[in-house]
């Protein structure tokens, strides 16, 4: 019986495809590690398991339900963490798993030792009465992963589990999640760190744009290339002894084509040539993903050729060139001599410069020239000609005019 069934699984948001045409089947007991690139459609894909995202196409069973039609059926017997922990912030760790609980339905009698029994697998059994909102992030990634184990599921969909764990909680997660396949619970387990689902899983999916272009046994990704490579202190003899099987050469090291590492380490020490290192490579996971995805989501390369300034200009931000001003409007004339004074309006002139004194720019070229003694002209934003004297103001609000 498979667990998880979808077929032709789509997801649309307006014209963007999240997920595109996933058909899966996870048996029961498997340990199942879903992989890919950020953006590849793997949370969006857990979520309509869950039947929080409705599919824009295709079919979605669990536990041989059919998913959203039948949750209030299926999500008790599922444990799920998506994201990341959700908790209310006021409330401690204790309080909110009782409250989990008893919104999917757990029995009153024995709700608080449920919830002790959660807590002590996670690591929290000796949590005080302190508000979520005073957790550790490790804290609560663990607090959310003993919500999901509440009422020992028959399905755990666990989206990157280990967030925010340090390497020796990761190890303990790692060794309870064995511990609950042992028993006989599926879990899946969506992650990009390689490293955990080699740890953890026996089979394998990966993501990529939103398309399931890969389902296969972990052992099977990671069987003999049929390369081996040889270290020894005298690589010419063995080179010599082993001529049509060498690959490559490098040092001390030989790359030899061989389908039984035994049989070559038998031949070349027969043969009187040293051996001190001898490795059957395989491929890794790694190697894997990396070969069937393409680049993450969050990546955002800036294209050949475009330069700083082009991207500027082109959003309309910054300060961009000596022709745009400080919060990126125009100033006029990009030519200092053709710039007016600070003190006078926004673009024009002074009215009481001439034609001469615009020509000359003054003496030195630094701006026209005027008599100290005499009082400044300035422009009012109607663009009327008026005097900074103070003795020649008159107030707005007499209603008079300078």
């Amino acid at each position: 019986m498979s667990v998880i069934e979808t077929e032709g699984l789509t997801k649309r948001f307006r014209h963007v495809v999240a997920v595109d045409g996933v058909s899966l089947s996870v048996p029961t007991g498997a340990r199942f590690g879903l992989l890919g690139p950020n953006g590849s459609g793997k949370t969006t894909l857990v979520r309509m398991l869950l039947g929080l995202v409705h599919p824009t196409a295709g079919r979605v069973a669990l536990l041989g339900r059919p998913m959203p039609r039948d949750a209030a059926q299926v999500l008790p017997r599922v444990g799920a963490l998506v994201e990341g922990p959700a908790a209310w912030p006021h409330l401690s760790g204790r309080t909110n798993l009782r409250l989990m609980d008893a919104a999917g339905g757990g029995g009153r009698r024995d709700r608080a030792d449920r919830v002790e029994e959660a807590l002590v697998r996670v690591g929290l059994g000796g949590i005080d009465a302190r508000h979520v909102r005073a957790y550790s992030l490790g804290m609560r990634q663990r607090l959310g992963i003993a919500a999901a184990l509440l009422r020992k599921p028959e399905l755990l969909l666990l989206d990157e589990p280990t967030n925010g764990l340090d390497p020796r909680g990761i190890g303990e997660m790692r060794a309870l999640l064995r511990h609950f396949a042992a028993q006989g619970t599926t879990v899946v387990l969506s992650s990009h760190l390689l490293s955990e689902v080699e740890a953890l899983c026996s089979r394998v999916g990966v993501m990529s744009a939103g398309r399931l272009v890969l389902t296969a046994d972990l052992d099977t990704l990671r069987a003999p290339t049929g390369l081996v490579q040889v270290r020894t202190p005298d690589p010419a003899a063995a080179v010599g002894v082993l001529n049509g099987q060498v690959v490559h050469r490098n040092g001390d090291l030989v790359m030899v084509r061989a389908d039984d590492p035994a049989a070559l380490n038998t031949r070349l020490v027969a043969a009187g040539v040293p051996v001190r290192e001898l490795t059957a490579l395989r491929r890794t996971l790694e190697q894997v993903v990396l070969e069937l995805t393409g680049p993450s989501a969050d990546r955002v390369d800036r294209s050949v050729g475009a330069d700083r300034t082009s991207v500027w200009r082109r959003n309309g931000l910054g300060r961009v060139s000596d022709t745009r001003g400080s919060r990126g409007s125009p100033r006029g004339d990009a030519d200092p001599a053709a710039r007016t004074d600070p003190g006078g309006g926004r673009g024009s002139g002074r009215p009481d410069e001439g034609p001469e004194d615009r020509a000359s720019g003054g003496p030195d070229g630094g701006g026209p020239v005027s008599d100290p003694a005499a009082p400044t002209a300035h422009t009012d934003r109607r663009g009327r000609a008026g005097d900074v004297d103070p003795a020649a103001r008159t107030d707005r609000a007499d209603g008079g005019r300078p």
